[in-house]
Formats: C-alpha cells, sequence, structure tokens
C-alpha cells in the first residue's frame, strides 16, 4: 500500500507551504517515486505544486495532482452531503496512488473556500487515504502560551477524529520563549512537537511581486534586481538631507516621481552600501528625465525603478498586505524554508515515524540529498577563493541557509559584501549554525606566514620570500595554504577560474598522498536509477598503464566513500583477448597491475562501454565475469575519450554530472566548471567537506 503523509492546518496563515517543501525533501531522500496530491483546490494556477514539480522534477501536472476545486466541493457537499464528496476525492487521491511509493497530500487552505467544518473534513479525507498527519499550527503574534494551547488543541482535534497523527508543527513563531515553549510541550504530548521561528526574509515580497500586484512599470533593472527582497517601505518626500538617514536594508523607497533628487540619492546611497536598497517606486506616473534615469543606471546597475500612476497613499494601502510566496520564481525563498524545516525539525525521527523504508536505487536527487546530509552531520570549513562570483555567493547562501559547512570567502571584503547586496543575498541568516568569514589575501595578516610557508616549500625552485608574497596574495595560492595550514579543511575553485590556476596551487603546496603516484578525478554520474563514477575526465591527458592503475584505484575509493560499491571496468574498443595493439595493451597492462596491488578489487579489463554496463551483451562477451554488465566505475584509457563520453551520457541521456572530484591530493581542493550552476558548486562543497571528513579520520 502506498504511503501518504497529509499536511494540514486549523487555519489561515499557518505558512504550512515550508513544512509541505520541507516534508517533500524528506521523503524525495528516500524514496524514488514521490507523488502530490491536493484534495481541494482554487481555480487558476497553484504556486506551491508549480515549485514542488519544478524542484523535484515531478511528472505530474498540475491537473492531475488535484481532486476538484472548492467551488465544486461546496456543490457537491451542499447538494449529496460529505460521504459523496469524499468518495469521490477517495477515487481521485488512488488514481494518483497508485503510480507512487509515498503522496504528499496538501490539505485545504482555509481561504475562501466555502466549506463547513474543514478540519472534519481534513481529518476524514486523512482517514480515508490511509495517510499519516502532521497538523501545523500558526504562532504568528503569540505568546508561549497561547501557542501551546494551540498545539495541544489541534493535537486532540485530530487524534480524536481517528487521525494518526505523526507530530506536531507550530510555524511562524516569533517568540523566543515560545519556541523553547513548543519544544517542550513534546514531552507532554504522546508525538513529538517542533516549532519553526519567523524568519523576515520569507514573509518579505520580492520586487517582482510588487511589480505584479501593482501593474507597475519597470523602467530600470535587471531579473536579479528584481528578485530582490522587500525588508521595509521608506516613503520619500522630504529634502535629501532628511531622508537620507531614514533608509533602511532592503527597502523601497516610494516616492512622487518628479523627486529627482531622492531618486538620485536613494541610488547613490546604495551605490556606496549604505545602505542597500532593494529599490525605487515613483508614484503619480511621473518620473524623471533621460539625463537623470541614465545617471540613475549608472549609480547602480540592475537596481530596480517602479512606475506607477497612482499615488503614494492608495500605493502604500495596496502594500500594506502584501507577504512573500514560496513560488517556482523565488527558488532563493525555498532555499531559506528548507534551511528553517531542516535545523528545527528531527527529521531522521519523523522520518521513522512516518515508516518510510529506503529502497535500492538511487536517483540524481537521492544522491545530492545524500551529499548534503552527509556534509552537515560532521560540519566542515571549505574556502571559497572566488568570493565576488555570483554563483558562489548564491551557492554560498544556500550552504549556510542548509548549515552544510562553515566557509571563508576570499576577496576584498568590501566588494564581497556590496555584492552580496546587490544581490539581495545574505551572508549571516537567522538562527544558522554556519559562520562565514571574508578575507581579503592582500591585506590579511595571514599574508606574511603563508609566504614563509610557501617560499620554503618552492625554495628548490629558487622562489624567495619577496616573490612568494606577491604569489600568496593570489586567492587560488592563498585558499590552498589555507587547506596546507589547517585553517580550512577544503577548497572549491573553478567557477571563474581555469582548471590549472586551481590546481595548481594543489600540486605545488598540498601534493599527492603518499600511496598516490598521480592526482587524477572522477565525476558522479547520476543517471536516472543508478550512479556510476567515471575516471579520469579532466586531468591526465594520456596515462600509461601504471598511472591508469593508479586511477582505478583512488576511483574506487572515491566510490566506496560515496557509498558506491566499486566493481571497475577499464574501458578500451575491445573486450577481453578479441583485440590487440598499443592502446589495448595499456588497458590490458593497468588491469593486470591493478589485480597485484589490490587483489581485493573487483576488475576487468580491457572491456567496451557495452560489456560493462549492460547485462545482456556482458553475457555474450564476457560470461561468468564478476563485473561485466555491472561496473560501476568505469576508467576511461584518455583524456580524450573519458571527457567526451562524461559530457555525451550528460546532454543525451540527461544524467546529472557531479565533478570533477580530485582523487589523490593529501587535503581535498576541487575544481569546477566555468559553467558551473549554483547547485553544481553546492554538490561540489559538500563533497569536499565529505572527503575533510574522512581525511580528519584517517
Amino acid at each position: 500500500m502506498t504511503r501518504s503523509v497529509y499536511v494540514t492546518g486549523i487555519g489561515r496563515g499557518d505558512g504550512r507551504q515550508v513544512v509541505e517543501l520541507g516534508l517533500m525533501e524528506l521523503l524525495s531522500r528516500q524514496v524514488d517515486r514521490v507523488g502530490v496530491f491536493r484534495p481541494l483546490a482554487h481555480a487558476g494556477p497553484d504556486p506551491v505544486f508549480d515549485l514542488l514539480r519544478g524542484r523535484y522534477r515531478l511528472a505530474q501536472t498540475a491537473d492531475a495532482a488535484r481532486g476538484m476545486e472548492y467551488p465544486e466541493a461546496a456543490a457537491l457537499q451542499a447538494e449529496r452531503g460529505m460521504d459523496e464528496l469524499v468518495t469521490r476525492l477517495v477515487d481521485r487521491f488512488h488514481r494518483v496512488a497508485r503510480d507512487y511509493e509515498v503522496v504528499l497530500v496538501l490539505g485545504t487552505d482555509y481561504a475562501d473556500t466555502q466549506l463547513p467544518a474543514e478540519l472534519t473534513l481534513n481529518a476524514r479525507l486523512a482517514n480515508e487515504f490511509g495517510a499519516a498527519v502532521l497538523p501545523v499550527v500558526s504562532g504568528l503574534g503569540q505568546g508561549a502560551e497561547s501557542i501551546a494551547a494551540e498545539v495541544r488543541n489541534a493535537h486532540h482535534a485530530f487524534a480524536s477524529l481517528g487521525c494518526e497523527v505523526v507530530a506536531m508543527i507550530a510555524n511562524r513563531v516569533g517568540d523566543g520563549e515560545a519556541v523553547v515553549a513548543a519544544r517542550e510541550l513534546g514531552g507532554q504530548l504522546p508525538v513529538p512537537v517542533w516549532a519553526l521561528p519567523e524568519d523576515p526574509a520569507l514573509a518579505a515580497p520580492t520586487v517582482a511581486q510588487v511589480v505584479d500586484a501593482l501593474g507597475a512599470t519597470v523602467l530600470l533593472g535587471d531579473p536579479t534586481g528584481l528578485a530582490r527582497d522587500i525588508r521595509d517601505f521608506v516613503f520619500g518626500g522630504a529634502t535629501l538631507p532628511v531622508f537620507l538617514p531614514a533608509l533602511t536594508e532592503s527597502c523601497l523607497v516610494i516616492t512622487p516621481g518628479d523627486r529627482a533628487d531622492l531618486v538620485v540619492g536613494a541610488l547613490a546611497a546604495h551605490s556606496a552600501g549604505a545602505p542597500p536598497i532593494a529599490g525605487v517606486l515613483l508614484t503619480l506616473g511621473a518620473h524623471p528625465g533621460e539625463e537623470t534615469m541614465a545617471l540613475a543606471s549608472r549609480l547602480a546597475p540592475g537596481t530596480p525603478v517602479l512606475s506607477v500612476p497612482g499615488g503614494s497613499f492608495p500605493t502604500a494601502t495596496e502594500l500594506s498586505g502584501l507577504e512573500g510566496k514560496l513560488t517556482a520564481a523565488t527558488p532563493r525563498k525555498a532555499e531559506i524554508a528548507l534551511g528553517l524545516f531542516e535545523s528545527h525539525v528531527d527529521t531522521a525521527a519523523l522520518t521513522e515515524r512516518i515508516s518510510l523504508v529506503r529502497g535500492d536505487r538511487v536517483t540524481p536527487m537521492m544522491f545530492e540529498h545524500e551529499l548534503i546530509e552527509r556534509a552537515r552531520a560532521d560540519r566542515r570549513h571549505v574556502v571559497l577563493p572566488e568570493g565576488t562570483e555570483e554563483r558562489v555567493l548564491r551557492a554560498a547562501e544556500v550552504l549556510l541557509r542548509r548549515n552544510v559547512c562553515d566557509l571563508t570567502l576570499l576577496g576584498d571584503e568590501t566588494a564581497i559584501t556590496k555584492r552580496a547586496a546587490d544581490l539581495g543575498i545574505d551572508l549571516q541568516p537567522p538562527g544558522g549554525r554556519c559562520t562565514v568569514h571574508i578575507t581579503d589575501p592582500a591585506t590579511s595578516p595571514l599574508r606574511e606566514r603563508f609566504a614563509e610557508v610557501y617560499a620554503k616549500l618552492r625554495a628548490h625552485r629558487g622562489v624567495t620570500y619577496e616573490l612568494a608574497h606577491d604569489v600568496v596574495a593570489d586567492v587560488s595560492y592563498f585558499g590552498t595554504l589555507m587547506v596546507q595550514e589547517g585553517l580550512a579543511d577544503g577548497m572549491v575553485s573553478g567557477a571563474a577560474h581555469s582548471t590549472a590556476a586551481t590546481i595548481r596551487p594543489a600540486f605545488e603546496v598540498i601534493r599527492t598522498k603518499p600511496d598516490a603516484s598521480i592526482v587524477s578525478s572522477v565525476f558522479f554520474m547520476c543517471l536516472a536509477d543508478k550512479v556510476l563514477v567515471y575516471g579520469d575526465c579532466a586531468v591526465n591527458p594520456d596515462p600509461d598503464a601504471a598511472q591508469l592503475a593508479d586511477i582505478a584505484i583512488q576511483s574506487a575509493a572515491t566510490a566506496a566513500q560515496f557509498g558506491v560499491e566499486p566493481r571497475i571496468a577499464l574501458l578500451s574498443y575491445s573486450t577481453g583477448t578479441s583485440g590487440t595493439g598499443a592502446d589495448v595493451d595499456k588497458v590490458r597492462e593497468a588491469t593486470e597491475l591493478v589485480r597485484r596491488l589490490r587483489p581485493d578489487l573487483k576488475v576487468e579489463g580491457p572491456i567496451q562501454y557495452d560489456a560493462a554496463v549492460e547485462p545482456s551483451v556482458a553475457r555474450t562477451k564476457l560470461p561468468g565475469s564478476a563485473v561485466a554488465g555491472q561496473a560501476t566505475v568505469l576508467v576511461f584509457p584518455d583524456l580524450n575519450t573519458g571527457n567526451n563520453t562524461y559530457k555525451a551520457v550528460q546532454r543525451s541521456a540527461g544524467a546529472v554530472a557531479v565533478g570533477p572530484v580530485l582523487q589523490g591530493l593529501r587535503k581535498p581542493v576541487n575544481d569546477l566548471s566555468r559553467g558551473a550552476l549554483v547547485q553544481d558548486i553546492v554538490n561540489t562543497v559538500a563533497i569536499t567537506a565529505i572527503q575533510a571528513q574522512q581525511e580528519v579520520g584517517a
């Protein structure tokens, strides 16, 4: 029977979308096929479903995931009674459930539903679906005693209606004492109680939301600027000297469109970082002339300037109730929500209470989730040399929000801080357990120490202290020396630097492990139902037989480190003894070396790719082989073959390629593709942190 979890509330404003997103994250870590069902829906788009569908790559359509719309349900209940309504919704639920291992059910939202006894209806549906219930209560504006009473009453209500309540969550709790009180309440109820604090960044609307809500015209600004959060509204009407001190961080300035002085002043203040604003909203349908707007665009590129025809007061009235929303268009808010959920909910205990049993299949998403979980379990410190790069900053915020690791960003502190502010990135998220440091190699007191270390290491190459002092100001060298000196556990770079710029300092400073002759790399190729390890696709152009054997042994160790049982296939254009020639002989010699050096490893070679991964081909070409048809570690004979193959599989088969992951170094340093996405950076940092855990434990 399909296992289902029903997330519901007892009224409006509980912000349960945070819980729904967090629960979907938890479920998708455990099983491959997770479905979503919303029994009752409002007409039009479903922002939460669209977010879940996009983020978790659901095959469902919105129509397939919903039971019926509220007006239809209200009419049916009025005409035929609740039993008929429930019967139809149960039938539609089972149409969804038969295709999934787990179904996340999104309860009614108590917003203009025209349904009597809505709590009772949610409880009845949960029971009929056979779903465990996770009730959410709102703590917004309530003290400790009030929240405790709400939680008790909600638990009693659902339990008395026969529901299997797995836990209780108080959300949007603003009082620190209330957070503690809600947790303590868990000892008084038969189920755990968790409290999620209110996070201003979640409640803050974005500039894009203001545009949609007001039908505003965008005069200036780019998509990044429109994605900024608005934490405050500041109305401009005073003279500039009085106006400027009133500006607050991430505020939206609302001023009549003829006040060019306030527009220029606000944008100049933003450019100076005192303080960074979200944007400017011009009222009365007026705006400054072309020269002023050209100056504005140069003062703060990308910062939104909007225009509306109405006056300041009616505009303020329209904006007064505007709150941030979790949607597919606000991925940053999704990361904030997940950070809240994972920081304040015992996900291991919740998983156990839901009684989920993890399957054998490993999907790309499950592999990525596993990386985050393992990195977070034993937090490490990773240095990111490219501190002003947008993708790195966005990845840093995700890592900090999700409590994955501590970070050091390298670069000019003013430039990094301003860049983060321009992008609306919070590098000090509230309630986060991870820390971030910003260090400028040019001015850091560590520069002299690192110069001495580097000069000593490279003295045989004629490097003097004076030369070393210049070299270590480079962010890649400085970051590498932080790792070497134990001031960071690992380094990730390459989003804006070449592979050579990233790994050359590691070769010079960190060097190879005693049991490794070379540094090589692997990609984790996440296919639809399994993870394969490809090596070496990024570092060594044409390894000889001994180097190829080293790559195979290192790749097997990396695979095992990340939960992939190593079965090594050394690839060639022929299988077994069918071919001859220098290229085949090299692979054959490498295979024999692996067998001699590591008789405990399962290895086959030379072998063709199809015989390595496809059982039916293996039965024909290499019957009886312990590797053929089920290889997990595929070692390519040269960089040309490996690099092209991984890219072909990535693009043609839709695989997620995680890497390159460097191996053979004494301490972890990893390279990024210069086309790396934010999630690629997050994954690589998590991998680096896990490698560092292993180094510490070695």
